[in-house]
Formats: C-alpha cells, sequence, structure tokens
C-alpha cells in the first residue's frame, strides 16, 4: 500500500499492523510462541511483562531486526512474504523489497540510542529520508529539523552525540523515527538506559506523540505510563500473550493471577 492510500475513505479500517502465530527460536530456545496481535491505526498499546517474556524480540521482528521462524504479518494491509523455518533455521524475507518498505513503516526507537556518533544530529536524523525514503538532501535536512524542533532539540541540532545527555540522545532518536513518516513507532523500553531524573523529558515526548493520534507499540517498565497513555495493553509471559484488553480494565481489573501478580509487584 502506497503511503498516499492513507487518505483514501475507508482506510481506517485497514490494521496498520497486524500479526498472527509469530514464533521464533534462537537455537533451540522458544522466544516467541505463536503472538497474535493487532495494532489499529491511532492506538497504542502498552506490551507488559517481566524480563525474558519476548517483548523485545517481538518488536525486533516486527521490524524485521530478527527474522521470525513462522506466522504472518501484515502492515498496512500488506502481507508479507516470510517463507517458514526449515530443519530449524530462522525463516526469511523471499522480497527482500519489502525489507525496506516494512522497515520505513515501523519506525523503531531502541534503548541504546543507536546514533552514529561521528555525524551531528541533524546528520542522523536525515539519514533515513536521505537514503532509504530517497529524499533530496535539502528536503531530508528541512524533515530533520522539523522533527528536531517536535522533540525540543532545534537549539542541538549541530552538535554530536556524545555533547548530548541520555535523555537529549533518546529524543533524537525519536526525531530519527519519526523523520521516516512511519504508520508505526515502535519503543524498546525507550527510559531503561535513562537516569530517573531524563526519564521525564523522553516519556513527555511519547505522551505528546500519543495524543498526536500516532500508531504506536509500547515497552515499557514504567507502568504508570503506559496506563496514561496506553488505549489497550498486552501482558506476555514466557513468549505469549496471556492477557490483552483495553488499558484501564488490564490494570485495574486483570483476569490473570500471574498478571494480578506481576502488576502488585511493580505497579
Amino acid at each position: 500500500m502506497a503511503p498516499s492510500d492513507l487518505d483514501r475513505p475507508g482506510c481506517d479500517d485497514v490494521a496498520a499492523l497486524r500479526v498472527e502465530g509469530l514464533e521464533k527460536s534462537f537455537g533451540n530456545y522458544p522466544v516467541l510462541r505463536g503472538v497474535t496481535l493487532t495494532a489499529h491505526r491511532h492506538e497504542v498499546i502498552g506490551i507488559l511483562g517481566s524480563s525474558g517474556s519476548g517483548k523485545s524480540t517481538l518488536l525486533r521482528c516486527l521490524n524485521l531486526l530478527e527474522l521470525p521462524n513462522r506466522g504472518r504479518m501484515w502492515v498496512l494491509g500488506e502481507r508479507l512474504k516470510l517463507r517458514e523455518a526449515v530443519n530449524g533455521r530462522g525463516g526469511a524475507i523471499l522480497d527482500r523489497r519489502q525489507i525496506q518498505r516494512v522497515r520505513a513503516s515501523l519506525g523503531m526507537v531502541f534503548q541504546s540510542f543507536n546514533l552514529w556518533p561521528h555525524r551531528t544530529i541533524l546528520e542522523n536524523v536525515a539519514e533515513g529520508p536521505t537514503h532509504v525514503l530517497r529524499q533530496s538532501r535539502r528536503e531530508a535536512i528541512g524533515v530533520a529539523e522539523q522533527y528536531l524542533a517536535q522533540v525540543g532539540l532545534a537549539d542541538r541540532r549541530h552538535h554530536y552525540p556524545h555533547q548530548l545527555s541520555g535523555g537529549q540522545q533518546q529524543r533524537a532518536g525519536i526525531a530519527r523515527a519519526l523523520a521516516m513518516e512511519p504508520a508505526v513507532l515502535l519503543f524498546d523500553e525507550p527510559t531503561s538506559a535513562l537516569d530517573p531524573e531524563l526519564t521525564g523529558e523522553v516519556l513527555k515526548v511519547i505522551r505528546s506523540l500519543a495524543e498526536e493520534g500516532r500508531t504506536m507499540l509500547l515497552v515499557t517498565h514504567e507502568l504508570a505510563f503506559a496506563r496514561e497513555v496506553s488505549t489497550r495493553a498486552a501482558f506476555m509471559h514466557d513468549g505469549k500473550i496471556e492477557e490483552e484488553g483495553p488499558s484501564r480494565q488490564l490494570f485495574l481489573e486483570p483476569a490473570s493471577e500471574r498478571l494480578r501478580r506481576f502488576l502488585q509487584s511493580h505497579y
């Protein structure tokens, strides 16, 4: 589906992202055990769970940084051409051009920023629009400046990553994801590498994106924040989604005893 298709009547009926039966193993160790999840446009889905439950691996499979062994996946209604694992080996993408389209549609914000240390913040953010979206340098710089201003870093655009605080680097990472104009934003514990005093500035940006109506999947241990900004929540355990539902319901009236214990110990 082309980006312009988003403006057609009825396009809101098409899920931004959908996966069915997603499985991923590392060697003989299964990490995802048949995950099924749908993110509709403008939804914010908080993904909860203990360390090792498969949350980060799920996001990495969605963005094709890891190839799932089995399962089906659609982005904006387009089904990915995945080949299932053979003889224990990982799955593969049959249409390599889809990788570029999917990664452009699913913007990833990592735990550890992943900025190019030898390039300015402006150059980091303009990289994707220049080389993936094939924008002219002038256009890409304009887009980068727009999103750096949105995350409060306009006056830091010519600085290098080492000259910024961790919170500023993470905000630059968010601007980099936004510059690709993604259909869905994937946040993989975006504050886990930050000191507590820097966490708030990043959460403020994420909250503003939720208020804009951005479609987001948010893996986080900031449970109070997840409850506030998420429209739906999913609780993962042992590579599966054990419980899913409206955020308020899941936090206040969990059906799963395991989720109840998780919330009591973390929230």
